[in-house]
């Protein structure tokens, strides 16, 4: 019994706490006029125990572009920062050699097709003489000789020619999909390698954040599990991120298992390498409160929602959020079910204002 009161002591003394904290940084809310607001019922909902862990923004896809043939750098068609669609050029190298190469190699095949023409006409004579046992089989294997060997050069011809239009395709240095240039490895008349590294290059648009989880949580976890995720330093923007990775091979020292959440990138704000706070669903299921997201106000450090009590009055409680349940956020703090949460027009109550609600409805999770 001692626990319980205490417990709910604890509570009071937060609100109280939290109510003389935003008192603190205003005057006269007595005097407010009734704000017009929107309100949903927290609800119970079954949910399961979170453990929030660091974790590290990664990107998908990350690459250092490499050249794939040899040659010196002509132009530098972007910039570090600067976002690139896939196959747009990078680099171009410069192309005068194969330029002169397939223009010979071009004229190596006119003569090649010269030739194989003349040949084949000598062989239709020489078969017809043949017939007409004018000439001997030797004659006639020299003739097919001839048009085979120009046959064979010309397909020769055609294979350089798609070698070196090959090669001055690669000559230009494409982006392989889409993305932010990090860092720029090579510059204007620099002499690049076969191999040569040209640009690094990460994926944006979906990131990855891994997570080293400690021993005694392996055996609890669940792939393909929503877990919210929330970067602090984007002043707490939070994303649900899902599971897609259970690593099975512990840290030696730490004895932790990495896993990997994928998460959506909004606007492209998350930055590769930020910290990212998981609240990562443990265990088996139970019995929580669960509030919109949109109840949700961040002020500062304190996460709080605004709950409407009698006459209509509203009161500031601290929560701590949990998972992600798509609009729904599961919540843990002096709310119970049925209690009636500012979901509109909550950024600018004040505490003990009144307000004038009407309901707001989310599709259930």
């Amino acid at each position: 019994m001692r626990i319980a009161v205490s417990f709910v002591r604890s509570h009071r003394l937060a609100v109280v706490a939290v109510t003389a904290a935003l008192l603190g940084s205003g005057t006269g809310f007595a005097q407010a006029p009734a704000a017009q607001v929107r309100f949903t019922p927290a609800r119970e909902h079954d949910v399961r125990r979170t453990v929030r862990l660091t974790g590290s923004v990664e990107s998908r896809t990350a690459s250092v572009v490499a050249s794939e043939v040899a040659g010196v750098v002509i132009a530098v068609e972007a910039q570090e920062g600067e976002w690139v669609r896939k196959d747009q050029p990078l680099v171009r190298l410069r192309t005068d050699w194969y330029d002169l190469q397939l223009q010979e190699a071009e004229g190596r095949l006119q003569e090649s097709q010269a030739r194989l023409e003349l040949a084949e006409s000598s062989l239709r004579r020489s078969r017809d003489l043949f017939d007409e046992e004018v000439i001997s089989r030797q004659d006639l294997d020299d003739a097919i000789s001839e048009y085979t060997a120009w046959q064979g050069r010309e397909i020769q011809s055609r294979a350089e020619i798609a070698q070196l239009r090959l090669s001055l395709d690669r000559l230009t240095i494409r982006a392989p999909f889409t993305g932010v240039v990090v860092r720029k490895l090579t510059d204007l008349g620099q002499w690049i390698t076969a191999g040569g590294e040209a640009m690094a290059m990460v994926e944006l648009g979906i990131l990855d954040v891994r997570v080293e989880v400690p021993e005694r949580y392996y055996g609890e976890l669940t792939g393909g599990v929503e877990a919210a995720v929330t970067i602090e330093a984007l002043a707490a923007l939070q994303v649900t991120g899902r599971v897609i990775a259970i690593i099975p091979r512990a840290d030696p020292q730490a004895r932790t298992f990495p896993i990997k959440l994928r998460v959506p990138n909004p606007d492209s704000r998350i930055g590769v390498g930020m910290l990212a706070a998981v609240d990562l669903p443990i265990g088996d299921n139970r019995r929580g409160v669960i509030v919109p997201k949109d109840a949700i106000v961040r002020q500062g450090p304190m996460v709080l929602v605004y709950r409407i009590g009698e006459g209509e009055v509203v009161e500031p409680l601290p929560v701590q959020t949990g998972q992600g349940l798509g609009a729904w956020i599961v919540v843990e703090g002096p709310l119970v079910a049925g209690d009636r949460v500012v979901t509109r027009g909550n950024e600018r109550l004040q505490p003990g204002q009144t307000v004038v609600a009407g309901p707001q409805e989310y599709p259930v999770p």
